[in-house]
């Protein structure tokens, strides 16, 4: 793929062998959660809150405020390789505890209280969360606590997957974010966020140490569609996308003015600045180094590279063999 060129946008995409309705068929079949698996997903998750709120309403005094989906489940974006669900759980109360680990032990004694039917080994303490696993379904939901001080748009401490420290956020403002770039591109938004997670997790399987976090892709596909991009011809919204990250080499700083002026945004000394929508003090991308950018920047340039070359193929064969490149060997058509 050409950085400082793109043809593909001057001449048109070739669809004579794999298209839009190809991409899409290999999403429905291969990348994205069945929608009777999501459902059931989420009754779970429902299930566990209901359970939970009917505790609460009997003990006034009890600390944990709030339960909510999160994560690719709530957002949409979830894939098929999915096995365990987010939870946020709002935790206030002057007694909770302010260190990750004391937290983490505090809140499984407290589900053990409203769960009483539970084993104790259905509860348990992680790194960053408590996972609470349910026998029937063999499916794990992974409740994440967020201090809470009353906070009308539910701000809280959430404890941070990158480092264990404690980060501001809001559950609710995260989802009303994408759910306003859902509303936008309906359905295609979620589904080209789906194709490049799954390009990314094969990258992952396949690249030492790649890195490339799916909040991060979230945000990039964010600023895309925010710029106007169409996202309803897969091909080229995925080609735009890895355009994108090869011209850019993700040095620009990506940031959003739905819950904060962008003036308030501080100066990030990291590489990469892809910043919080809902807290503009928090670089989402500040544990990546220079190698990981150049190892992202590299797997985008391959990507599109093959994308170039199967739209320009001669053959059916030939242009499957350069869409597997970006999916792997199970794309097929």
């Amino acid at each position: 793929m050409e950085v400082k060129d793109t043809p593909f946008l001057e001449m048109g995409m070739s669809r004579e062998h794999v298209g839009h309705r190809e991409i899409l068929s290999f999403a429905e079949e291969r990348v994205n959660l069945p929608q009777d698996k999501a459902q059931e997903y989420r009754a779970q998750a429902r299930r566990l809150r209901e359970k939970l709120e009917s505790y609460i309403d009997e003990h006034p005094d009890f600390t944990l405020r709030k339960m909510m989906l999160s994560g690719s489940l709530a957002k949409g974006t979830a894939l098929r390789s999915l096995n365990d669900i987010d939870v946020a759980c709002y935790i206030s109360g002057a007694d909770a505890p302010h260190s990750v680990s004391a937290l983490l032990t505090y809140l499984a004694e407290r589900l053990r209280k409203a769960f009483p039917n539970f084993a104790a080994d259905q509860v348990t303490p992680q790194t960053y969360s408590v996972t609470v696993s349910f026998r029937g379904s063999g499916l794990d939901v992974d409740v994440v606590p967020i201090l809470y001080d009353g906070d009308p748009q539910w701000n809280g401490n959430l404890v941070s997957q990158d480092d264990g420290s404690f980060l501001k956020t809001s559950i609710p403002l995260h989802l009303e974010f994408a759910g306003k770039r859902k509303k936008a591109q309906e359905k295609h938004f979620a589904q080209v966020v789906r194709l490049v997670k799954f390009w990314a997790r094969r990258q992952k399987q396949e690249r030492d140490g790649f890195r490339f976090k799916s909040f991060m892709i979230e945000l990039i596909m964010a600023k895309l569609c925010d710029d106007g991009l169409d996202f309803s011809d897969y091909p080229e919204a995925l080609q735009h996308f890895f355009t994108y990250i090869a011209t850019s080499g993700l040095k620009d700083r990506i940031a959003f003015s739905d819950y904060y002026p962008l003036s308030t945004i501080g100066s990030f000394t990291e590489p990469m600045r892809i910043i919080d929508p809902v807290n503009a003090s928090n670089n989402v991308s500040r544990l990546y180094t220079s190698a990981n950018i150049d190892d992202i920047v590299d797997a985008a340039l391959d990507a599109g590279d093959a994308i170039d070359a199967a739209l320009a193929a001669p053959n059916r064969q030939l242009t499957v063999g350069y869409w597997q490149k970006v999916f792997g060997s199970t794309f097929q058509v």
